[in-house]
């Protein structure tokens, strides 16, 4: 499903138009973006799931076409991890 086809199904399903769909659809992303940035930002969806940040740490590495070894910077990742009802269905 791509973003379109998702803001369509909201519009469709909450009997509103595809613009307001979409604006709410843009504002959702942008407020779990500017949470996880956070340094200790997480967000909870009861039922859905929870999106929160990971450290990785800087690592050693290699080159799968080389071979050669290479150093891999530590990252701040986002994670998603899946509520009981989105299980459940899943």
């Amino acid at each position: 499903m791509t973003k379109a086809d998702l803001i369509e199904k909201i519009a469709k399903d909450a009997g509103i138009s595809k613009v307001a769909a979409g604006s709410a659809l843009q504002s959702f992303m942008d407020n779990v973006s500017k949470t996880l940035k956070k340094p200790e930002g997480k967000v909870t969806l009861v039922g859905f799931g929870t999106f929160s940040i990971s450290k990785r740490k800087a690592r050693k590495g290699r080159n799968p076409q080389t071979g050669a070894p290479i150093k891999i910077k530590a990252a701040r990742v986002v994670k998603f991890k899946a509520g009981k009802g989105l299980k459940e269905l899943v």
